[in-house]
């Protein structure tokens, strides 16, 4: 018990470390709130003494006016209905898969239960008297959360939308009523963190939306005094706990998006308005905050990127539909991430995998993919236009809906200033992608990373991956950036998948170029500089600063080419390695297999959509090692997704490096006939 103490004192030790005085000072104001709200607590045995709430107008008075136009449902393609309707009668029979986990309780699920490790945390206890941190009280709490966001209710309320069978109604009805009453203000786990209440906002919004015609909707929503309270409940939290400095990352903007969708959609409070201008205004600040110029979000790290677009992209509809649209900066803001979406995807439509991944999702409208940025483009095509160099964008029930509740022929949707072909590069944010036109032949894509290292002091949910390279085949995986794996209960890998020896770069001195001090923070952040260099669609240089603190120092500059014609990349590290030993990974996808010879790695990926094959030409100074699935040390693993990783090959180079004897690698394509590609299916 004393080592557990003095690690969580050790830990906040450190996380005051990477604040500001003045954002020490406001922490220190608001746990003193935090702790003066406990006599705000209402306890689940408390709900049917309460009196009325007095913020609310009366029942008589309480609209839900937005709703979807007649017909749009006819709109849906047929493909997403099936998709939809078969995940909703899967659901029925109590299945679900959240997180990498089975679930087959969702017929009636245990909003405190951990399915994974099994525990349950109190459901009575003081919200803030809880630590979300610690696995022995509340479980892993990403798993905890998943389900409380409720986003398989709103895909069970589109199932209903679409065929007008009860039973998915019912479902509904009856696991909200169940929520409500067993999560009341501030008791239990899903009362700690902000960015929870704002996405439930957002899903609530939609579920009361697309269960319009069903004749019990009023009386589960408006006539409903405890689904009144709750919404209401959620907002006033939101308003006075909202996430601020070295916190205020895609946190802050689930907050004022939920904010913002609650109080359009149910605008029947006395703090109603306010409510509506303030988040408007703090949306519009983080929005600009967390977003560089280009549109790249500033955590860097693609999957939140995706996320924080999908929150804007809902608190915009909504706010235009009520009558009070976002800023025009914001409005701004979201087209450029729209668009920075569709230059940076392949082929194949799929993301880069730069930095964390939790598989987050906003609203679950159509049927979950693991691909999900398609559906994304979708949506912000359907809010923002589609330029001529965006990829090819298959309609879904997400875009479909949201067009017909906007209107496809709002002139206001209109952004001057877009590009009129397809940016490679985004100085701002250190990210180059360099790919060949794909014409007859499939795609090579390689992501270059020489940005930031995070954002913000802490960097929550950077890896320390400066200048490494991913590369795909026709959106296969060769180089590949292994993923994320796991947030929460198992450190080591945590630790590992957030490493640089995880990447496909180079370590230097047995250690990451960045530093960790936690799950969530990094204590020291390596600096990387791109250097200008003639023909940037096709070359890419940059170096950083990770190893400066070794000593005697160390220093690293990577260049990586693209020869078209030669259907290679060539990657040439400088490396003054100042004695230090020198390890150089390449990870490969899970599909490629890999023989390797001394230096030279002859690949293969016979079972890919789109096969191929390849030869590797390595540093003939290094000692190259392969692993695949080890855990002692954990080399060789990619994860698809949290919760789940599965082994994979890594090459691994040990040796010294020297400044004037660059470390050369070649990987060179030997591709299918252009005939046997054009059958693959694109």
């Amino acid at each position: 018990m004393s080592g557990t103490r003095t690690s969580k004192l050790g830990w906040y030790a450190r996380r005051l470390g990477r604040m500001s005085a003045a954002e020490a000072a406001w922490r220190v104001r608001e746990q003193a709130v935090r702790r003066a709200w406990a006599r705000r607590q209402v306890r689940p045995g408390d709900l049917d003494s309460i009196p009325p709430l007095a913020a609310a107008r009366p029942s008589s008075e309480r609209r839900f006016t937005v709703v979807l136009p007649a017909g749009a449902a006819a709109l849906v393609p047929d493909r997403a209905v099936a998709a939809i309707i078969s995940d909703a009668d899967r659901m029925l029979k109590g299945e679900w898969e959240m997180l990498g986990v089975v679930r087959t309780d969702m017929e009636s699920p245990d909003w405190f239960r951990d399915p994974v490790t099994g525990r349950r945390s109190a459901p009575e206890a003081y919200a803030f008297s809880l630590n979300q941190r610690d696995e022995s009280a509340v479980g892993n709490i990403k798993q905890v959360w998943e389900v409380n966001r409720l986003q398989h209710l709103t895909l069970l309320a589109v199932a209903w939308y679409l065929t007008g069978v009860d039973a998915y109604a019912v479902r509904v009805a009856g696991q909200l009523q169940s929520w409500w009453r067993e999560n009341p203000f501030l008791s239990g786990i899903n009362w700690t963190c902000g960015i929870e209440l704002g996405v439930r906002l957002i899903n609530l919004t939609w579920i009361r939306r697309l269960l319009d015609g069903w004749p019990g909707v009023a009386d589960l929503f408006e006539g409903n005094d405890l689904a009144v309270r709750q919404i209401y409940w959620h907002q006033q939290y939101l308003a006075r706990f909202v996430s601020r400095g070295s916190s205020a990352n895609n946190h802050v903007i689930a907050e004022a998006a939920g904010q913002l969708v609650a109080s359009c959609a149910f605008p029947w409070f006395d703090d109603s308005e306010r409510w509506r201008r303030d988040s408007l205004l703090l949306l519009d600040r983080e929005l600009t905050r967390n977003t560089f110029p280009s549109g790249i979000n500033r955590e860097l790290a693609s999957d939140y990127h995706g996320f924080v677009a999908e929150l804007g992209f809902f608190a915009a509809i909504e706010a235009a539909a009520a009558g009070t649209p976002v800023s025009d900066t914001a409005w701004q803001l979201l087209c450029a991430m729209t668009d920075c979406m569709a230059a940076l995807v392949d082929e194949q439509g799929r993301a880069p995998r730069q930095g964390d991944s939790d598989d987050g999702r906003v609203v679950v409208i159509d049927a979950p993919e693991h691909n999900r940025w398609p559906a994304l483009l979708a949506l912000g095509g359907a809010l923002f236009g589609r330029l001529d160099w965006w990829p090819r964008i298959v309609p879904d029930a997400g875009s479909v809906l949201v067009g017909a509740l906007i209107g496809l022929d709002d002139p206001g949707r209109e952004v001057a200033g877009r590009a009129d072909r397809r940016p490679s590069r985004f100085p701002d944010a250190g990210l180059t992608i360099l790919r060949t036109d794909g014409a007859g032949a499939p795609e090579i894509w390689c992501r270059c990373d020489g940005g930031p290292h995070g954002f913000l002091s802490i960097a929550a949910h950077a890896h320390a991956d400066a200048l490494s390279v991913e590369v795909r085949y026709g959106g296969v995986d060769i180089l590949a950036d292994p993923g994320t794996y796991c947030y929460h209960g198992e450190p080591e890998w945590r630790s590992y998948f957030r490493s640089t020896i995880a990447h496909s770069t180079v370590e230097i001195g047995g250690g990451s170029q960045s530093a960790e001090c936690g799950p969530f923070m990094w204590s020291r952040h390596a600096r990387t500089v791109e250097i200008d260099v003639p023909d940037a669609a096709l070359n890419w240089t940059a170096e950083h600063d990770g190893y400066g603190a070794l000593r005697p120092r160390a220093w690293h500059r990577r260049s990586v080419r693209l020869d078209p014609d030669a259907r290679a990349i060539d990657i040439a590290d400088v490396i003054d390695g100042g004695g230090h030993e020198v390890r150089m990974a390449f990870h490969f996808g899970p599909l490629v297999r890999v023989s390797l010879d001394g230096a030279h790695a002859e690949l293969s990926w016979p079972d890919a959509a789109v096969p191929g094959t390849a030869r590797l030409e390595l540093p003939a100074g290094l000692d190259w090692r392969a692993h695949r699935g080890t855990v002692d040390p954990i080399l060789g693993w990619y994860s698809d997704g949290i919760g789940r990783k599965t082994p994979a090959v890594t090459l691994v180079g040990t040796g010294q490096g020297r400044r004037d004897s660059p470390l050369i690698t070649r990987l060179e394509f030997i591709d299918m006939e252009t005939d046997a590609y054009a059958e693959v299916p694109q």
